[in-house]
C-alpha cells in the first residue's frame, strides 16, 4: 500500500469525517493508494494518533501514477486557512 501525508489548515466549516464529524484547525490529510487501485482519504489532528475517513473521500483509480495528482487536488481543497 502506498500513502502520501501533508498538513494542512482546514477553513471554516472543517472536514467532515466518517466517525467524528466534523474536524477543523490545524489538520494532517493522508491518502493510501491500496494494491486494487482504491484510494481512501484520511484526515487527523496534526501530532494526533488516530485517523478519520474523509466523508466521500474514496475512490477507484485507473492508474496508480495518478496518486500524487489526486492527493495534491485534495490538499488544495482542503487547505484553506483564510476561508
Amino acid at each position: 500500500m502506498a500513502s502520501l501525508s501533508s498538513l494542512f489548515v482546514a477553513g471554516p466549516g472543517g472536514v467532515m469525517t466518517d466517525e467524528v464529524g466534523v474536524v477543523t484547525g490545524d489538520l494532517e490529510l493522508c491518502t493510501e493508494l491500496s494494491d486494487d487501485g482504491k484510494l481512501r482519504a484520511l484526515v487527523r489532528y496534526e501530532g494526533a494518533e488516530e485517523w478519520y475517513a474523509v466523508t466521500g473521500g474514496s475512490c477507484a483509480l485507473a492508474d496508480p501514477r495518478d496518486h500524487e495528482a489526486v492527493h495534491s487536488l485534495l490538499l488544495g481543497l482542503l487547505n484553506r486557512p483564510e476561508g
